[in-house]
């Protein structure tokens, strides 16, 4: 996928990049088609920096609504050349979401475009999955010929629609088109289901890996036999040793540990960090110090996995280290330190951005903590990450952690919040938002009557207007 460019934080197209709550608030006051093109922008290049975590369809799509949207930039963005010639989901699975959202809220030109794209477009299974939430049966009927037609009727197409069905993300149109009443489409169908079945059930008596009875030695080779072809492994390995290592093998664990080649020291290291090994800490320590790159990412994630409290207390004396050691040991405060730890923790939080920006992986973890032990004094720091970063994901870390350290949180970027594009956003936002600003009220009664918001969203909703609410 392409790295988006993420605009400045204080611009319209920046808010709205970053799914904040201010970036709806601003696009509504804004002349129309300069709203409407900063959101076309983030709908089909989009700017999301983990897919995965991160929600934005639901966020456009009231926009679109709020705004009265055409959809014309988004159906020549579905049906131009590109989508022939690119065909990574990554280029339209952000648009077809919106327009997910968008059938749900009655909006029948974008069912159409579903319709249309699933029939024709290169990302058709997508587009498929958004119509079997929405789309009603006769809809989903309609869709059969087209999608079969896409997969040849010689022995490697039928594998093709096997798969498809297989690993169909939602299985609602396959069962319809099973009972088609065509036969030449139900027949197909139901035959690639029973393959389907049988590949997944071929998958799961196929095993892979050491075997119990195997030695220490062989899971050791087996570890740097998957790095030498690029795979790492080290991980089942470690959990291959808990099944095949007894206490005479402690010995010859521990010195892979401190000589082992890179795939048995990171697998002997993950087994005594995970085993709290008396010897585990100064092994990891060494690896640090004279370990190669891959050896020390494992020492630092296997440091991180410990939960003793010895480990605590080594990662008091670890960190000020200026080394990925040093940054771990912060990370393990902020998840188990106490009240002793809150300057270590805010020194790693402030380090950390001033060194590596508002978006460093290892924010987040550094956040929660600074919001679990309530570090008051780091409430700048904290609202600076929330303006700056462009993980929405991040930014909601940051909301619940000024939720428990900024007094001002509730007048402030609460009252936004209520517009974010993260639930769980909104639901803190929900809880806290002071209920003196008229907008608030408004928006907490929108937020309880949209059917697409989240149950979580419209408990805490609820809560702030239920008979046993608190007065604000």
């Amino acid at each position: 996928m392409f790295d988006p460019f993420i605009a400045p934080s204080g611009t319209l197209l920046g808010l709205l990049q970053r799914g904040r709550g201010d970036g709806t608030l601003h696009a509504l006051t804004a002349p129309r088609a300069e709203a409407l093109a900063a959101l076309n922008q983030c709908v089909l290049r989009d700017p999301r920096q983990d897919w995965q975590v991160e929600n934005r369809s639901l966020y456009y799509a009231r926009l679109y609504l709020d705004l009265n949207g055409e959809l014309d930039a988004i159906e020549a963005h579905l049906f131009g050349p590109e989508d022939v010639l690119d065909a990574d989901e990554s280029r339209t699975g952000l648009t077809l979401a919106v327009l997910g959202h968008l059938a749900s809220y009655g909006r029948l030109d974008a069912l159409a475009l579903l319709r249309r794209y699933a029939a024709h477009g290169s990302n058709w299974a997508w587009a498929l999955d958004e119509l079997a939430l929405r789309d009603d049966d006769a809809g989903l009927r309609a869709l059969a010929a087209p999608v079969l037609a896409r997969f040849g009727t010689d022995a490697e197409g039928e594998a093709e629609l096997a798969a498809a069905v297989r690993d169909a993300f939602e299985p609602r149109p396959w069962r319809l088109w099973a009972e088609d009443p065509r036969e030449s489409i139900a027949t197909r169908v139901r035959a690639a289901q029973e393959t389907g079945c049988f590949d997944r059930w071929q998958r799961q008596m196929r095993p892979t890996g050491p075997r119990p009875g195997w030695s220490v030695r062989a899971v050791f080779e087996w570890a740097q036999a998957g790095m030498d072809r690029g795979a790492a492994l080290h991980v089942p390995a470690a959990r291959c040793l808990v099944a095949v290592a007894g206490p005479e093998d402690r010995p010859e664990i521990v010195q892979a540990a401190r000589t082992g080649t890179d795939a048995a020291r990171c697998t002997a290291l993950r087994y005594l960090a995970d085993s709290n090994d008396p010897e585990a800490l100064g092994l990891i320590e060494a690896a640090v110090a004279d370990g190669t790159t891959v050896v020390v990412e494992a020492a630092v994630d296997a440091f991180e996995r410990m939960r003793s409290v010895a480990a605590v207390d080594r990662a008091r004396r670890w960190a000020q280290r200026p080394d990925p050691l040093g940054a771990a040991a912060g990370r393990m405060l902020a998840c188990r330190g106490g009240a002793r730890d809150k300057d270590l923790v805010l020194g790693a939080l402030r380090e950390v951005v001033r060194g590596e920006g508002p978006d460093a992986p290892t924010l987040w973890t550094l956040v929660d903590g600074a919001g679990r032990l309530g570090i008051a004094c780091a409430a700048p720091v904290l609202r600076h990450i929330y303006r700056e970063t462009a993980s929405s994901h991040l930014r909601g870390r940051a909301a619940h952690a000024l939720a428990a350290t900024d007094p001002s949180f509730a007048t402030g970027f609460a009252v936004e919040c209520l517009w974010d594009c993260e639930e769980t956003t909104r639901e803190i936002a929900a809880r806290h938002a002071e209920t003196g600003d008229a907008r608030v009220v408004e928006r907490l009664r929108r937020l309880a009557a949209d059917p697409a918001e989240e149950a979580e969203v419209q408990t805490a909703v609820r809560s702030r207007f239920g008979p046993d609410a608190a007065g604000d």
